[in-house]
Formats: structure tokens, sequence, C-alpha cells
């Protein structure tokens, strides 16, 4: 299945583009997504956490990702 992944703040900058397009098995998991881009960018290894938003929510690690979910890579936020 062919993948759209969104991207802000530091992994926008460690991907170097804001947007992705690959292709994944179907019924790949969230974790599964997050190994195969830390692999693929081994920068993103370098965060503390990141988290995976689908159709606009979070997502847990094992929710499975279909063709036309709208997924977005969320960076750690600090604040104050």
């Amino acid at each position: 299945m062919n993948l759209r992944i969104a991207l802000f703040g530091i992994t926008k900058e460690i991907v170097g583009q804001s947007q992705l397009e690959l292709t994944a098995p179907e019924g790949q998991s969230v974790e599964q997504l997050m190994q195969q881009l830390q692999s693929t960018y081994p920068g993103l290894r370098q965060l503390t956490s990141f988290a995976v938003a689908v159709n606009n929510e979070y997502a847990a690690t094992d929710y499975r990702l279909h063709e036309r979910d709208e997924i977005a890579l969320i960076p750690p936020v600090s604040g104050g």
C-alpha cells in the first residue's frame, strides 16, 4: 500500500521534507512504520520520542494502517 506521511518540526528537519510517500505492506502497524522510518532516516533514532497521529488522533503502536489514512509524525514538544 502507498502511504503519505506529513512531517513537522524536528522530524521535518531530519527527513529534509515536509511530506513522505512510501510503500508499505498491507496492514502494517504503526510500530512497524516507526521502525521503517528510523531505519531509513537514522536521525529519527536520536529523538527521545515522537508520536504518530492517524486521522487526526494519536495512534497506538499496534494500530494497523490503511492506504487512505492521514498519517503525521509529531515531534517531542517542550513547553513551559
